[in-house]
Formats: structure tokens, sequence, C-alpha cells
């Protein structure tokens, strides 16, 4: 009897399937798998110019049917706050980015480009003719610890945008994404006509939009601030005309509600999130990418009785989640229907094949974050070990 159960068990075993390695279909895009690369800076685009080593990191981590998000990418010269991040404003960086956007396709992996203006978090060398940096307000942003930084980074005094400004601003995120469609539409040898599969608006972690909707940041008393309404408005005219310029079904949204990074927090975070999860259904976006509570800082997780579940069940697009996931959570939060897709960033970074990784139940490999931003384009780049040469 003891044999047969036994049996039976193996067989249970080898039919199921781990709910992250199950098959979605993300409005137009059939993902294979429910692991999602999400974006991470890596400081390695020289001059703000993508490099060929970008193609390799990318197609490493690319599988068929999965979806991979760039790392935010910037959307202007003034919208630059970090040393060698890749931009897409210019004609030679939509040009560079073509066989990086080509590596992950020839792979069969979904490629987004996560567009970005980092507003305040930024200094008068990044800024066209040292000018000040913009934000929805005037007051600096404080000396912040970064990645392999020793010395806190020190930024310098914002300008306010005037009301009169912000259409133009939305116009850059409109031209950014209208690059990113453009990033790669050239003969390929299978004779195809190659792009980004689509654009991540990046609301998060305290850079421009995020500047806005929170309210410990914005001071402002026009149309763009005061009411919650009124501080998610420049985020959600972004939505619509990147929205109108693509395509909705090629759109998405990244959001951190709870997060206090670069000092961006919220009086009423779950109203905050609840607000722009509902909002966006106006749009018909593809996806709302959200990080969890827990993660109100960029490296530390905290214990915390708040959930992203009331914005899972208010926005009715894809629902992406992301901050400090790990196998058994993720699965978790996949099987609980509190997501259809989850985002593993430091576990992407160190196990290129980490979706081969988890069905094979193999061992991982750890980060090593002194490297996150090396300017280096192997170490702690395109050196992490694939399964087959840990043996």
């Amino acid at each position: 009897m003891g044999h047969s159960v036994e049996t039976v068990q193996q067989e249970v075993e080898q039919t199921f399937t781990m709910p992250v390695l199950s098959p979605y279909k993300m409005g137009k895009f059939n993902l294979s798998h429910r692991m999602v690369m999400p974006p991470m800076t890596r400081q390695r685009s020289w001059n703000n110019i993508p490099q060929p080593h970008a193609a390799v990191y990318y197609s490493q981590r690319a599988s068929k049917g999965g979806l991979i998000i760039s790392e935010a990418t910037v959307i202007s010269e003034a919208a630059r706050g970090y040393k060698d991040t890749p931009g897409i404003w210019s004609k030679k960086q939509v040009e560079a980015w073509k066989p990086i956007v080509d590596a992950v396709h020839a792979k069969g992996g979904i490629f987004f480009c996560q567009i970005w203006h980092v507003g305040r978090a930024s200094t008068y060398e990044y800024q066209p003719n040292g000018q000040s940096p913009i934000s929805s307000t005037g007051n600096v942003l404080n000396p912040q610890v970064q990645a392999n930084a020793e010395e806190p980074a020190k930024f310098s005094p914002p300008r306010r945008l005037t009301t009169e400004e912000i259409p133009q601003v939305v116009n850059e995120y409109r031209l950014a994404a209208r690059n990113a469609m453009e990033a790669g539409k050239f003969l390929s040898p299978f004779k195809q006509l190659l792009c980004f599969d689509g654009v991540e608006i990046h609301g998060a972690h305290g850079y421009l939009l995020d500047q806005f909707m929170k309210d410990h940041i914005n001071d402002r008393t026009d149309q763009y601030g005061g009411s919650l309404e009124n501080r998610c408005r420049f985020a959600l005219e972004v939505v619509e005309a990147v929205a109108n310029e693509i395509g909705a079904d090629r759109v998405g949204l990244r959001l951190s509600p709870y997060a206090t990074y670069l000092d961006s927090g919220d009086s009423n975070p779950t109203a905050l999130g609840v607000y722009m999860a509902e909002s966006l259904n106006r749009y018909r976006i593809l996806y709302c990418h959200m990080v969890e509570p827990r993660m109100k800082l960029s490296e530390e997780s905290f214990e915390t009785t708040e959930s992203l579940v009331p914005m899972r069940k208010a926005f009715k697009g894809t629902f992406i989640v992301a901050g400090g996931y790990d196998k058994e959570d993720g699965n978790k939060a996949v099987a609980e229907n509190r997501t259809d897709l989850v985002s593993f960033g430091r576990l992407f970074l160190s196990n290129p094949d980490l979706p081969m990784r988890f069905e094979l139940n193999a061992p991982l490999t750890k980060h090593n974050r002194s490297t996150y931003c090396e300017p280096d384009p192997v170490v702690g780049y395109t050196d992490y070990p694939f399964l087959q040469n840990t043996a």
C-alpha cells in the first residue's frame, strides 16, 4: 500500500508546475512563465550610450516568453542624475539600443524599456548649462547613501517646475516612448521589424513623477499640488500621452506608494496606491508594477501589516509585484492570486538562468552588491555563472 502511495506522490510531483513557472497571457504577449526581470540600474552605459556588453547581459537573462524590463533609461539630458545611465533621447542612443533589443528577441524574450526622469535627484553637473534640476518643489533633497558609495551623495537645489512647463516634460516622456518603439526597427536576419515591445513609465522611488505624487515632497498650490487627485495629475498625463503615442497595450507603470526612498514618504500611501490603480483603468494600460510595502528603502526589508492587495483588486490589467521576493514567497503570491507576475531583481542579476534554476530546484548564486554599479563591462555583470558552469 505504502509503495503505491509513494508512486502516486511521485507522479503528482512530476506533473506539478510551480505557480511562477505557469504560463500567462499579458495582453497580446504570451508569457511562458511569470518571472519578471525588473529594472536595475547598472551604470555601464558610457556617456549615456548603451554599450555592446548590455546585449550580452540582457540576452543571458532572456528566456522564450520571459518578460525583461530594461534598466531605467533617461528621457532627456536634464533627466539625468547618475553617471553612465542609458538614455533614449538621441538618435545615437536609439541606434545603440537596437542590437541589445535584437539580442533579447533572438532568445524569444519580451523586452520593455523603462523611461525615467530623476527630477531633483540630480546635480548641476548633470544638467544642461549647469542649470538647476527640476521638481515639484524648490526644496533640496537631503544627502543619500547610494550603492557602492562611501560618502553620501549630495544634490543640488531644484527649481520648481512652473505650471506652463509641465506639458513640455510630458512631451519628453512621449518622445522617449516613441524612440523606444523605433529602437529596433531594422531588418534582422529573420526579416522581422523589431523594437522594444513596450515601455514602463518610472513612477516610483522618489524620482520626478513620485516627487509630484508624494505629499512629503509636493508643496505646490496649483492644479498639480494639494489634493491627491492634483498630485497624481502629472503622472496620469504622462500615462495618457505615452498610451496615445504607442498604444495602451504596450504601456506599464511602476509605482512605490509605500517607499520612502529619496525622502519620498506619503501620509496615506494606501489611498495613493488605490487611487492610482483605479485611475489607470481609464487608460487601459497593460500592467501596473508595484513595489511591496516592506521595501520602504532600496536594500532593507521591513516587517509590515500593509499590503498591495487593495491595489491588486482595484487594477483591472496585469499586476506585477516587486520587492525582496524569493522563490517561496513569489510562488505563494501567485498561488494566492495576490499578483499575476513577480519581479526577481537581485536573483536575476546573479542567476542569468533563474527560471531553469527554479524548475530544477538548483542552488542559487548570491549577488555581490559591491559590483552592482561597478564600471566594468564583465565583472559583476556578465560573469555570473550559468548552471552548467557551476558543476
